[in-house]
C-alpha cells in the first residue's frame, strides 16, 4: 500500500522527555554522533537476530561540507511507516524493549543497548533539519521518508531507499559547522565509536579522485626503465573502529604483546607494569582490562584514565559511581553492557548492580596483587615502589580492599629489602618494643638511621607524600592492635644503651647553657647514653605533632605552631663532656652550643635561609679560632 504524505506533531511524554532535556543541558554536544551510530549498530543487531543472516553489515558516516550535511547510514533492519510513527514520532518510546519481547530466549538480547527516540533526538542539538530515509527488511515493505526542522513537527511520506537499512541525514546548523569538518567528525567517532561491534566507516563526499603513476609491468623505455601510466583512484571510506577489542577476549587468548599494544594505543608509549583482565559473565556481564602504570610520588596530581564502555560504546572516562575512586589512579577499560548509555548519576549511586560491579572490580584488583605477592614475590617487589602509593590510597579509601591486600603490603627497608608488617615485627621484636622505625629521608637522616642499623634494628623508608596519612591509618583505623610507627628522630627509645659514661654530668647546667645559647628558654633538653658515642647530640620531635605539620604542608596550608624540638645530648660523647666543664657565660661556649644545636637540627631537615647564613658565619669563625689556637 502506497504511503500518503502526512504531517503532524511529535507526541511527547513529559515524564520521559525530562532525561533528554537534562542530557542536552549537561552533556557534550558531540554526544549526538554516538547516539545515532549506536542506534545504527543496534539496527544491524536486530536485523541479524530477526533474519539470522551473516552478511557483511556496516555503518557509514558521510561528511558533505558543500551540501552542509552529515549522513549516518546503516544496513540494519530499517523501519516501516508504522514503526517510524511509533519509534520516532513518540519520543522516549523504548523500541529496543518492545523488540526484545519477541526474542526473549535469544542469547544476544543483552546486546540491544539503544533506545529509539531518546538517543535519536539528540541530533537536533546540531541540526536545522533532519531527514530519515529508511526501508524495513520485512517482506513487501515500502521505503519511508521522514523530516523535521525542530523535532516537534514532522512530515512523513514515501521514501527512495532501495535496500534495507536507514539513512539519517543531518542538515548541520550554522552554530555547529565544526561537524562538517572531517577531522572533527573523525575525532568524535574515534572517541565514542572506536570499538563498536560493527564496522564504522567515515567518508568525505567532497574528496577529489587521486591521480598517480604506476609502472606498466613488462615494459621499458630506451634506458630500460619501466613505462608509466596514469591511474585514478576514487576516494574510499576509512575504517574507524576495531570490532573485536582485546577486553572481550578470554585472557587465555591474549598474549603479553596484545596487552601492551592496547595500552600504547589508548594511553601513549609509557610501558604498563602489569594488568588485570576482567572477564565475568555471571551474575553480571563485565569485561575489561585495568593497567597499573608507574605512579609518581606526587600522585595527588596523577590522572589515571579508566574508560567506561557499554557494549563497546564509549560512555565516559572515570565514572566514580562504577569505578572506585582509588582505582582511577589506574588506566584501562571497563565494559558493562548492562548499563544504559544515558544514565543519571543518582541512578548509578542507588543501583544495586552497579555497587556489585564496583565491589567485584575492587576484589579482582586485590586478587591480582595478592596473587603476585604469593607466587611471584620477587617480581612484585620490583613493582612495589611504583604501585605503593596506589595500594596505600586504596587501603585508606576502602576497608574491604585493605582486608584483602593487607598481607601483601610491603615496607622497603634502608638496605633495599622488602618486608611485610609481620616480618618486620618478627625480626625486630626483641629490640623495638613493637615499634616500627622509619625514615622519610634516608640521606638527611643518615646519622639517626645508622644508629638503629648498627644495633641490628631495621628502618623502613616511608618517602611518599601519602605515607604520613597511611601510617596513621594503620595505627588508628585499620584495626591492627599494637602497631605504632616512629621516625628515627622521633625519640631515643631505640638508640640508648646501658652505660655509666657521663652519668655524673650536671644536666641542669647543660640544659640552661644550651637554652640561653640558642635563645629558647622553654626548649626541653635531655641527657642520654646514645649507642653512638661519636654523635654529640640529636633533636627529636613528637611523632604526632610532626605528622600534623607535614599534613598541613601537603595541603598547602601554613601550620602556625612553631617547631618544638627536644635536644638530646649524648653524655657518652667527649665534646658534650668537655662542654659541661666550661664556663657557661663564655662566648666561645655559647658559639659551640649553637653549633651543636644546628648540626643536630640539620640531620632532621634543612635550616632556613637566615639560619644557614648564621651557621656558615659561625663555622668560619670557629675554624679561624681553632687555627689560631694551634
Amino acid at each position: 500500500m502506497a504511503i500518503n504524505m502526512e504531517k503532524g506533531s511529535v507526541s511527547i511524554d513529559a515524564q520521559n522527555i525530562m532525561p533528554v532535556i537534562k542530557r542536552w543541558l549537561y552533556s557534550d554536544q558531540d554526544i549526538f554522533l554516538r547516539e545515532v551510530v549506536s542506534n545504527a549498530c543496534d539496527a544491524i543487531t536486530k536485523h541479524r537476530m530477526k533474519c539470522g543472516t551473516e552478511e557483511e553489515m556496516q555503518v557509514l558516516v558521510t561528511v558533505n561540507k558543500e551540501a552542509g550535511t552529515l549522513t549516518i547510514s546503516d544496513t540494519g533492519i530499517g523501519m516501516t511507516a508504522d514503526e517510524v510513527r511509533r519509534y520516532i514520532n513518540q519520543v522516549a518510546f523504548s523500541g529496543a524493549s518492545e523488540f526484545m519481547k519477541q526474542f526473549e530466549s535469544d542469547e544476544k538480547k543483552g546486546d540491544i543497548i539503544g533506545h529509539f527516540g531518546l538517543g535519536f533526538y539528540s541530533v537536533f542539538m546540531v541540526s536545522s533539519r533532519v531527514e530519515i530515509e529508511t526501508l524495513s527488511s520485512s517482506e513487501g515493505a515500502e521505503a519511508v521518508h521522514w523530516s523535521s526542522e525542530d523535532g516537534m513537527s514532522f512530515e512523513l511520506g514515501a521514501g527512495s531507499r532501495t535496500t534495507h537499512g536507514t539513512d539519517i541525514i543531518l542538515h548541520i546548523s550554522e552554530d555547529a559547522k565544526e561537524f562538517l569538518e572531517l577531522y572533527r567528525v573523525r575525532e568524535v567517532l574515534n572517541r565514542y565509536c572506536g570499538y563498536m561491534a560493527y564496522p564504522v566507516y567515515l567518508f568525505d563526499a567532497n574528496a577529489k579522485p587521486i591521480e598517480r603513476e604506476e609502472d606498466i609491468e613488462g615494459t621499458a623505455d630506451a634506458d630500460g626503465k619501466p613505462l608509466k601510466r596514469k591511474v585514478t583512484e576514487e576516494p574510499k571510506p576509512s575504517l574507524i573502529n576495531e570490532t573485536a577489542p582485546l577486553w572481550l577476549k578470554k585472557p587465555s587468548e591474549c598474549e603479553e604483546k596484545d596487552y601492551i599494544d592496547l595500552y600504547h594505543k589508548l594511553f601513549g608509549w609509557e610501558e604498563p607494569l602489569f594488568w588485570v583482565h576482567l572477564n565475568v559473565d555471571y551474575p553480571f556481564n563485565l569485561k575489561g582490562i585495568l593497567f597499573f602504570p608507574k605512579i609518581r610520588n606526587d600522585f595527588g596530581t596523577h590522572e589515571g584514565q579508566v574508560k567506561l564502555f557499554s557494549g563497546q560504546v564509549f560512555v565516559a572516562d572515570n565514572v566514580k559511581e562504577v569505578i572506585p575512586e582509588f582505582l582511577m589512579l589506574l588506566k584501562g577499560v571497563i565494559d558493562c553492557p548492562d548499563l544504559p548509555l544515558n544514565v543519571s548519576r543518582s541512578f548509578l549511586q542507588n543501583d544495586g548492580t552497579v555497587r556489585k560491579l564496583s565491589a567485584h572490580i575492587t576484589k579482582k584488583v586485590a586478587d591480582k596483587l595478592v596473587s603476585l605477592f604469593n607466587t611471584e614475590r620477587e617480581t612484585y617487589e620490583k613493582y612495589w615502589d611504583d604501585i605503593s602509593p596506589f595500594v596505600k590510597f586504596g587501603c585508606m579509601k576502602d576497608q574491604k580492599f585493605y582486608e584483602q591486600v593487607k598481607k601483601a603490603l610491603l615496607f622497603k627497608l634502608t638496605d633495599d629489602r622488602f618486608v611485610t608488617l609481620t616480618e618486620y615485627q618478627d625480626a625486630n621484636k626483641e629490640k623495638t618494643d613493637k615499634k616500627i622505625f622509619y625514615t622519610n629521608d634516608a640521606k638527611r637522616q643518615a646519622a639517626s638511621v645508622a644508629m638503629y642499623t648498627r644495633r641490628g634494628i631495621d628502618v623502613a623508608v616511608m618517602e611518599h607524600l601519602i605515607d604520613g596519612n597511611f601510617l596513621s591509618f594503620l595505627e588508628y583505623s585499620a584495626g591492627e592492635e599494637g602497631v605504632t610507627f616512629a621516625r628515627v628522630d622521633a625519640d631515643v627509645s631505640g638508640l640508648t644503651e646501658e652505660s655509666d659514661e657521663g652519668a655524673t654530668l650536671d644536666q641542669a647546667k647543660l640544659a640552661d647553657m644550651f637554652r640561653k645559647a640558642v635563645g629558647q628558654e622553654e626548649m626541653p633538653v635531655e641527657l642520654a647514653a646514645l649507642a653512638d658515642s661519636e654523635l654529640p647530640a640529636i633533636v627529636t620531635e613528637d611523632e604526632q605533632m610532626r605528622r600534623m605539620k607535614d599534613m598541613y604542608r601537603m595541603y598547602g596550608q601554613d601550620f602556625k605552631m612553631p617547631d618544638r624540638y627536644t635536644l638530646v645530648l649524648n653524655r657518652r660523647n667527649a665534646t658534650v663532656q668537655a662542654l659541661a666543664a666550661r664556663d657557661a657565660e663564655d662566648e666561645t661556649t655559647k658559639m659551640l652550643c649553637e653549633q651543636l644545636f644546628d648540626l643536630a637540627r640539620m640531620s632532621a631537615k634543612p635550616l632556613e635561609a637566615d639560619e644557614i647564613t648564621a651557621f656558615l658565619a659561625r663555622s668560619q669563625k670557629l675554624v679561624a679560632m681553632a687555627v689560631k689556637a694551634e
